[in-house]
């Protein structure tokens, strides 16, 4: 099949058809209680997969249990109605109840025929409190459907071959921790991919997408597609917004050297200062935390574009910024900074 640049209109025009038919099905088994959770206003993280407000089922549960609360304070609740009215037919009602209770989310109420009823904690309502207060993320929901769909079209088509989008709005990933994604969240999620040439839109109708071997790279590191987008790439520099004192952007070259005694050579740490200005804002790290971290790459900065760099320095701020990308966490952005950084310190021993 002839893989060609779908004119933009018509990728428009066919994704708000998609927007409309699954508005329509909305309207016919709504979601009670949209909610989101991202990146707050206030920098906080994006809660992971791995808890109850990160995971789409529960999350849907958990506000769904808030609205029967609303409607019957302190009464215990079936969550197989919870099953039945969303139609999820593979979820096991038990599984779900079990994931909540030991996070403390809910009490359970076990009857003698196998079912269990359970009400919100307090912890519950805390966990609901915190989503809805991250209810208008834009950032956080666009962030969200990029790297759900990434995920989603690398299990359905890993093989590269065409699919349709709209397909996405089945999956249970279609969903930002209980708010349905729309028409528009997709749209501007394929748009962005394929800037960054993760997906390839094909010249069919209706129109459809395809896994680029970038793309299939991304969803293999396991990390999310903003990792993927930012991470070095060979030979590359690294420009950002740190200016050193004679004003020169650090990273605009890739080999810098300077006039020194003591033969040092302050490239890769010029190149790590530079690194950690670009990928500051995507480590997930506290305010406080970030502005730390890049308070010590400008340190770095100023002594690897100083007139004579003292390797003891080098090392102690290089080593400084090092621990705090492993602080940081294992998002690929951060690997690779830490990586950089060893790098640099072993060129300072050689």
């Amino acid at each position: 099949m002839a893989r060609n640049s779908i004119n933009q209109r018509a990728i428009e025009k066919h994704l708000k058809e998609i927007a409309k038919g699954y508005e329509r099905a909305a309207r016919r088994n709504p979601i009670r209680v949209p909610i989101q959770t991202g990146t707050s206003a206030e920098g906080g993280s994006v809660p992971g997969r791995g808890t109850a407000e990160g995971d789409p089922i529960l999350a849907r549960l958990l506000l769904w249990l808030d609205e029967q609360a609303q409607q019957n304070p302190s009464h215990y609740v079936d969550v197989t109605r919870f099953i039945q009215e969303q139609e999820l037919h593979g979820e096991d009602a038990s599984v779900l109840v079990f994931e909540l209770e030991q996070r403390d989310l809910v009490k359970v109420a076990r009857t003698f025929d196998g079912t269990s009823d359970v009400c919100l904690t307090d912890a519950g309502r805390a966990a609901i409190h915190r989503l809805t207060k991250l209810r208008g993320d834009r950032a956080a929901r666009l962030r969200y459907a990029m790297d759900a769909f990434q995920r989603w079209l690398f299990d359905t088509s890993g093989n590269q071959q065409p699919v349709d989008p709209a397909l996405f709005f089945a999956a249970p990933g279609a969903f930002f921790a209980g708010s349905a994604i729309s028409g528009e969240d997709l749209h501007e999620a394929l748009v962005y991919l394929a800037e960054h040439k993760l997906i390839e839109r094909i010249d069919t109708d209706p129109a459809t997408v395809a896994i680029t071997p970038q793309g299939v790279s991304c969803a293999l590191a396991g990390g999310s597609v903003q990792d993927h987008i930012n991470q070095p790439r060979p030979g590359s520099t690294y420009n950002n917004y740190l200016p050193n004192a004679k004003g020169v952007i650090i990273g605009e070259q890739q080999h810098f050297t300077q006039n020194n005694t003591d033969g040092v050579d302050p490239t890769l740490f010029v190149q790590l200062a530079g690194y950690i200005g670009q990928v500051s804002s995507t480590l997930g790290m506290s305010d406080t935390d970030r502005a730390e971290l890049e308070r010590v790459a400008q340190d770095l900065h100023a002594e690897a574009t100083s007139e004579s760099p003292e390797p003891g320095r080098l090392r102690q701020v290089a080593t400084q910024v090092k621990d705090k990308l492993i602080e940081a966490g294992t998002t690929i952005a951060a690997t690779m900074g830490v990586q950089m950084a060893e790098q640099a310190l072993a060129a300072l021993v050689q």
